[in-house]
């Protein structure tokens, strides 16, 4: 069985865990990540990362929190309270940025860990790809962080940008291709209006699985085969 979720930000490893135990998830499973394990809450999604990096059967695809980590990777080479100083204008920008986006935990979280499985976790980031695609039950799939900014029909995918793949925001009435289904996160559900609050939004030619885990709701887990959704407590 082929697996999806979104956008765990910092969702307990434990828990997550438990979710994908309760859908049958085992060795002969594929999982997708479709970015924005990191960030917001707890560990900062640091314990997942680590998870990922020995899962033969999982693949993250990089998500705008994970690239904000990328770019502030710096970090780990300069950054001590005599060292900030030199920070220019720039990486002080950039690192503040990602603190105001909830980065501040996944840094106190990577900070704790070795400098080798640091350094292991930025290269297994560093690896990831924008999007994939995949066929499941002869249904072609086409998985990326946030949605096909500048979408145009005729354009090859490997032609969009990081930008059109890591932080667009999809309206409603956007259309993507009309054969090969998108999934994507990035964009919590809840802002496609309240009758959408963790509620996973389906449209002819895409699907938004970004529920909120982020603020505090339980993630869903969407078994490609049959669609089928699962969150912990059901």
């Amino acid at each position: 069985m082929n697996y999806v979720i979104s956008d765990l930000h910092g969702y307990p490893h434990e828990k997550f865990l438990e979710l994908l135990a309760g859908a049958g998830f085992g060795k002969g499973d594929y999982l997708y990540i479709l970015g924005d394990v990191i960030d917001r809450n707890g560990d900062g999604g640091v314990a997942t990362l680590e998870w990922l990096l020995y899962q033969e059967n999982a693949e993250l695809i990089l998500g705008n929190h994970e690239g904000m980590l990328l770019a502030s990777s710096f970090v780990f080479d300069e950054l001590t309270e005599d060292s900030i100083d030199f920070l220019d204008d720039e990486k002080l920008d950039i690192l503040n940025r990602y603190y105001s986006d909830g980065g501040e935990v996944t840094l106190k979280a990577m900070h704790k860990i070795s400098k080798d499985l640091q350094q292991d976790i930025l290269d297994y980031l560093r690896d990831a790809p924008l999007y994939q695609t995949a066929c499941v039950d002869g249904r072609d799939f086409l998985f990326v962080h946030s949605g096909l900014g500048n979408f145009d029909p005729a354009k090859k995918i490997s032609k969009y940008t990081a930008t059109d793949l890591l932080w667009t925001n999809p309206k409603l009435t956007d259309k993507y291709f009309p054969d090969v289904m998108t999934i994507f996160g990035h964009t919590p559900t809840i802002y496609y209006g309240d009758e959408y609050d963790g509620k996973v939004v389906k449209t002819d030619t895409w699907i938004d699985i970004d529920v909120g885990a982020g603020y505090g709701r339980s993630p869903v887990l969407l078994r490609l085969e049959d669609m089928k959704e699962f969150r912990l407590g059901d």
